[in-house]
């Protein structure tokens, strides 16, 4: 049975998942939203014969085990069989400097080592083409094997026997093989030279922008994973930043919510970059406020979509695959994501919040001026008249609209950060401007967000429901964590949206009925609110039991079954790492106290 206990590797411009056999199930290319060659993760029932895979099965298995290379994206997975015979192979997506700049070709490198006994292997070398329709074709050389697929064309260049890889036929592992897979190009040294120092570069790669993160003293190793998975998830080449690798692992058992999540919401992509800015890392932000920009600067009236292609196409036609029957047989897999259509008036917020920190942090290369300033005062202008307009929500609701308080929120702190930057920028009349504007939205979204009935902020003006993404007034600077109107918000968010240790997004029901996960990060929103209203050791009890659910190798998805603590929803989940990273930097103890 498919699970999520599965590794990433990847280097920002392709990804891929492997489960605890070593197997690559999940694999897009030529980058993240491109056709899953390898998709054994939605195939539904696991068949001997089955296509999209790479495998290296190590026969008369008995056991394994598998972890990361400390502080990078390298992976080890070691396969033992029951005469004593053991095999380590190496996993990884190139990523170094090279000739001035970031070497990150669409290749994955697998090396196998044998560590003990006399093993036999057998590799099982599957991509698959058009979801899954049929077996990429074949044409092969002296050391090389050409995988033609209906988007890309690959290249398997090793030392391993051509015969035993087209044929599959096992066969005893003497010392090391490697193996590329990468563009349709000629090797230029030896493979296995080739190999050794593609690894070697790339973990002098990783570990050295490890070392530049400013991480907390506690929790050191989650939120290096997690800042890891981040920047995994950063596509190199324009800075988008994909809400997860996958698409349509369902949120629930047989829900029938399966997203295609290999897309960049701006919501999403900012909370990116504020949990990476807290950790010094800002290179990533540089990147895709270029992207954010040139997407603003296409726009019709320059109105923001949530969600855009990773190249910045605004279109994401949905479709439904039939080829694949769905994680876990739970169908259907979808393409694209319709959201692109809706309208949430909280990406104005999202994008100018984005945007602000290049205004007072003075690291940047290329720090704010005027002129970018200029850019997002039109943003600022759609967001002050479409406040207390309906809309989807930050929870993409398909079936109905309201006027969603946070989304509100969001359009006061488009305002609220444009007086902000005029002040550091020295610009008096566009600060006076932009201090009316949002004071007269605040004023406005307290009075008709306020449920005096329950004596708490409604997830929508006049409206009953709840709403988790309340509990971040604070972080956003719209109420103090002491006021009153929040602290009775929180409360009945404890009372009606907590399950234990989990807290739901909301509770009503929805297009698809009553939710039946917890969506993870509204967790760690909540326990950001508890250390924020003086409660910290809560905060940290449930910090804990938070990062004991993460996966064997510190990864979270979206959504977890609050009965079982299964994970579900698509992996790896940007939101819940960004979560993790964000209460570990609130909770943990300051590097000055620890000693």
């Amino acid at each position: 049975m498919s699970d999520l206990n599965l590794a990433l590797i990847g280097n920002c411009n392709i990804g891929a998942l492997i489960n605890a056999d070593g197997e690559i199930v999940w694999g897009c290319f030529p980058r993240f939203d491109g056709d899953a060659l390898f998709c054994t993760l939605l195939r539904g029932k696991r068949e001997a014969d089955e296509i999209g895979i790479w495998g290296v099965d190590v026969l008369d298995k008995e056991r394994t085990e598998q972890q990361y290379v400390p502080d990078s994206a390298v992976l080890v997975t070691r396969l033992y069989d029951r005469q004593g015979g053991a095999v380590e192979l190496t996993d990884f997506a190139p990523r170094f400097q090279q000739h001035g700049r970031i070497f990150c070709p669409m290749m994955l490198v697998r090396r196998i080592r044998r560590l003990a006994g006399s093993p036999r292997i057998r590799l099982r070398l599957r991509p698959a083409s058009q979801w899954g329709a049929q077996r990429a074709s074949i044409t092969y050389g002296s050391n090389h094997i050409r995988y033609i697929t209906a988007q890309v064309v690959l290249r398997l260049t090793t030392d391993a026997s051509i015969t035993a890889v087209l044929q599959e036929m096992p066969f005893f592992l003497e010392n090391e093989v490697t193996l590329l897979l990468g563009p349709d190009e000629t090797v230029q040294a030896a493979v296995a030279d080739v190999g050794h120092r593609f690894e070697d570069e790339t973990l002098s790669y990783w570990r050295d922008w490890v070392r530049n993160l400013a991480i907390p003293f506690e929790w050191q190793d989650a939120v290096i994973r997690a800042t890891i998975s981040l920047k995994l998830n950063a596509f190199e080449d324009t800075g988008a930043i994909i809400a997860a690798m996958t698409t349509s692992i369902p949120e629930a058992v047989d829900s029938g919510r399966n997203w295609d999540y290999r897309y960049c919401w701006l919501r999403d992509a900012y909370f990116v970059v504020n949990a990476l800015n807290r950790l010094s890392t800002t290179q990533t932000m540089e990147r895709y406020l270029s992207y954010i920009i040139n997407v603003a600067a296409g726009a019709p009236d320059g109105r923001l979509q949530p969600v855009y292609r990773i190249d910045g196409h605004p279109a994401l036609d949905e479709e439904t695959v039939k080829t694949l029957a769905g994680y876990r047989g739970m169908g259907p897999v979808r393409l694209g994501n319709l959201a692109y259509l809706q309208v949430q008036n909280d990406v104005y917020g999202s994008a100018i919040l984005a945007a602000t920190h290049v205004f007072f942090d003075r690291r940047m290369h290329r720090p704010g001026n005027d002129n970018l300033f200029r850019r997002l005062e039109h943003l600022g202008e759609l967001a002050q008249r479409v406040y207390n307009e309906p809309d989807a929500g930050l929870w993409e609701l398909r079936g109905s609209s309201r006027v969603h308080t946070f989304s509100s929120v969001m359009c006061w702190v488009a305002c609220d950060r444009l007086a902000r930057i005029a002040a550091q920028l020295g610009l008096s009349d566009r600060v006076g401007y932009w201090r009316a504007h949002a004071d007269r939205m605040r004023k406005e979204i307290l009075e008709r967000a306020w449920n005096a009935k329950l004596g708490v902020i409604g997830a929508s003006f006049g409206g009953e429901g709840l709403d988790a993404s309340l509990l971040l007034l604070p972080e956003l600077h719209f109420l103090s964590a002491d006021d009153p109107r929040f602290r009775a918000t929180m409360a009945l968010i404890e009372k009606e949206l907590k399950q234990g240790d989990f807290v739901f997004r909301y509770s009503e029901e929805d297009d698809f009925g009553v939710p039946q996960n917890a969506f993870l990060v509204c967790t760690f929103w909540y326990i950001d609110a508890l250390a924020a209203t003086g409660r910290k050791e809560e905060a940290r009890d449930l910090f804990s039991a938070m990062l004991a659910r993460r996966n064997p190798h510190g990864l979270l998805s979206e959504h977890i079954d609050p009965k079982t603590g299964e994970l579900w929803g698509n992996f790896v989940q940007t939101y819940s790492m960004v979560g993790l990273i964000n209460s570990a930097v609130k909770l943990s103890l300051p590097w000055e106290s620890a000693f």
